[in-house]
Formats: structure tokens, C-alpha cells, sequence
């Protein structure tokens, strides 16, 4: 008998579930938590063969969580169910120790046979982030943006405008455009926002 426990801060999600996998007659759902921190506990106290945690929590969001379940002892995996399929989401949530993420529209059969591989160790990926995984490993590494391009960047992902960043990289207007547009042709974006997002995404740009 597989034990699971849940995680997420939604009770008629954290519900649906619970109901789902206590359907299986080979899987014993023994916790359920509202937030990362409550969930880490249960983890704790219980050691479960998989902990099924959200990505968005209070307290203690699932990529947080995750990590310190997993620091905490080799026995639990942790699979993420989320709605969330953004590459830094994923990137986030392997690398602090998930072996699966999952989407919330995943079904009952995929999610029961993702959690009977979980507990075996294997990796779990809902196909929708398979397929954006692969389609990004075949994609060419995007190039390093220059020093002055991630300032430019930056002064754009504060709010300014093209005056104001050159003011506030002491360059002409007309410089600060011309880096934007190299900037866009190096993130294969059209605009200032896109560039930023992607920027963050591709961890080309710091974050605040």
C-alpha cells in the first residue's frame, strides 16, 4: 500500500485529489495539508512514499517545500501538481528534488500511475511539459546578452521609459534603442515586456 500525502491551499481541489487517488484500492492517502510549511511537517512526521504538493502555497510555496522534504530524507518523492507550466516553474521544481510535475488536468489514470512511478523513483512529466521540454532542448541556446544589454534590461524591467534609461546609463537615447532591438533579435521577442519575461525565464536577467 503506497501512502500519499496532499498538499494545496485550495480545500475543493485538495478534495478532488484526495477522492481521486482514494479510489485506488493500492494507495492510502494519510495527510492532507493547506500550505508548504504544514506540508513539510506531515512529511516529517508520517514519511510518506510520495508527497503530492502544489506549486502555489502560503507560507511555503511547493518548490520550497519540496527541497526541504527531499533534505530531510531520501524516502518521500515529491510530485508537483500544478497549473502551472512556465520553463522556470519546471526548471524550479526539478531542481530543488521533484521527480514529477504534473498539470492539473491530468487524469485519473495518469495520476494514479504517476504517483505508483514516483514512489518507484522514476521521472513523472504531464505530456504538455515533455513536449515543452524537448521542444526547448532542440531550440538553439539562445545568445548571452552583453553587460550594458542586461542593464538596459534591468532599467526595463523597472518601468523606464528610453529617456530614462539613458539617463540613467548616462547613453543617448537612440544607444538605448539600438541595444533593445539586439536585445530582441538575441530573445526572439517583439516587445519590451516579452523581452523581459523571457529574459527571467532563461535566467539571462537577475532577479530583484
Amino acid at each position: 500500500m503506497l501512502s500519499v500525502i496532499v498538499a494545496d491551499d485550495h480545500p475543493a481541489m485538495r478534495a478532488g485529489v484526495i477522492a481521486l487517488l482514494a479510489a485506488d484500492d493500492g494507495i492510502a492517502v494519510v495527510g492532507e495539508a493547506g500550505g508548504g510549511r504544514e506540508a513539510v511537517a506531515l512529511a516529517a512526521e508520517l514519511r510518506p512514499d510520495v508527497a503530492l504538493l502544489d506549486l502555489r502555497m502560503p507560507d511555503l510555496d511547493g518548490v520550497a517545500a519540496t527541497a526541504e522534504i527531499v533534505a530531510s530524507g531520501p524516502g518521500t518523492r515529491v510530485l508537483i501538481l500544478t497549473t502551472y507550466d512556465t520553463d522556470s516553474d519546471i526548471e524550479r521544481a526539478v531542481e530543488a528534488g521533484a521527480v514529477g510535475y504534473l498539470l492539473k488536468d491530468t487524469t485519473r489514470e495518469q495520476l494514479v500511475d504517476a504517483v505508483r512511478a514516483a514512489s518507484r523513483g522514476e521521472t513523472v512529466l504531464a505530456p504538455k511539459i515533455a513536449q515543452k521540454l524537448v521542444a526547448r532542448m532542440r531550440r538553439p541556446a539562445p545568445a548571452a546578452l552583453t553587460a550594458r544589454e542586461v542593464d538596459v534590461l534591468r532599467a526595463v524591467a523597472d518601468g523606464l521609459s528610453n529617456p530614462e534609461i539613458g539617463r540613467r546609463l548616462v547613453i543617448a537615447e537612440a544607444t538605448v534603442k539600438t541595444h533593445l532591438l539586439r536585445i530582441f533579435a538575441k530573445l526572439d521577442v517583439s516587445d519590451r515586456t516579452h523581452a523581459v519575461v523571457k529574459a527571467l525565464e532563461l535566467g539571462l536577467l537577475p532577479r530583484s
